[in-house]
């Protein structure tokens, strides 16, 4: 009789499945800043590699079913009872906290390269799922809104991404100079457009020709040393242009080595070569937007400076 009674009494005591909602989101939100800067757990157990990814792609597919089952009672009415709410709450605070251990699983002597990208991934699950209830409190069981299904498809696409992360820290850095090539190519070839088309900001004033010589001076309209390069500012793209294509073909020449002689277990090695590159693309961006009219000289040596640095 006293079993029942105290069984009664926590059930009076379960708050209202909405605020059983809220509680999670905020619950899954403090999860966050853990997995930024977490550090990899000591095992005196020999780490196996494919025990790891076996163990990861089964957290990320519970994951994707709680999901599921989230959105699917909470997107209909009646709305689930407060116990039924705490259950669910507590299988997807459970399967999150599931694929957080594994990735605490990864030791730093995999490469830290690899340890970067599975950490990403496991953000973007347990941001995802954090997204995920924090729209269904706001949105009407049964409402015309698909924002709740846009962001379990969210949850489900990071899930999905899991099974594609490279196995080994070769595999990761190769991703990486892999994006540093594209980012820099493409950068490249907008600063090349730019050049030819020689008037970036064309098409973004309406005005006529008259109207730019006679609000050229007036306060709050550009003038045309504001929308054009100089003569000056030509002589100094050049080098700017040729910069960036060798970077391109440094990091192009980066990668093919890496590729063809990198050593899977060189792990120390691949992720300084991974740093290293990493410093490129921002620079790159950096010195792409700093030729822009009204290109500041001083601006575009310090970044041709800190390209080569």
């Amino acid at each position: 009789m006293a079993s029942e009674t105290a069984s009664a009494a926590s059930v009076l005591t379960l708050a209202p499945p909405l605020e059983q909602l809220r509680h999670l989101a905020a619950e899954l939100r403090l999860l966050l800043p853990g997995v930024r800067v977490g550090e990899a757990r000591e095992s005196t157990e020999e780490f196996n590699r494919e025990v790891f990814w076996r163990r990861l792609n089964e957290a990320a597919v519970k994951v994707s079913w709680e999901a599921t089952a989230l959105t699917t009672v909470f997107s209909r009415l009646p709305l689930p009872s407060p116990q039924e709410t705490q259950r669910i709450s507590e299988q997807v605070y459970a399967a999150i906290k599931a694929i957080i251990a594994v990735y605490y699983s990864l030791p730093k002597e995999q490469g830290i390269t690899l340890r970067k990208l599975v950490r990403s991934a496991t953000l973007d699950i347990v941001d995802g799922m954090a997204q995920l209830v924090e729209v269904l409190l706001i949105t009407p069981p049964q409402s015309p809104e698909n924002s709740n299904l846009i962001s379990y498809n969210n949850v489900w696409v990071a899930c999905q991404q899991v099974p594609q992360i490279p196995k080994d820290n070769k595999a990761a850095a190769l991703l990486m100079l892999t994006k540093s090539v594209d980012f820099v190519k493409d950068a490249h070839e907008e600063m090349e457009q730019a050049v030819e088309e020689c008037d970036p900001y064309c098409g973004l004033l309406n005005d006529s020709e008259e109207d730019n010589h006679s609000n050229e001076d007036v306060l709050g309209f550009p003038s045309n040393r504001d929308l054009y390069w100089s003569e000056e500012d030509q002589e100094l793209i050049i080098p700017c242009l040729a910069l960036v294509r060798s970077s391109k073909a440094c990091l192009k020449k980066i990668r093919i080595l890496v590729a063809e002689n990198g050593k899977k277990d060189q792990v120390a090695q691949l992720d300084d070569i991974v740093d290293i590159s990493d410093e490129i693309s921002p620079s790159v961006d950096d010195l792409a937007l700093s030729i822009y009219p009204p290109m500041c000289h001083l601006t575009v040596r310090i970044n041709t400076q800190s390209e080569i640095l």
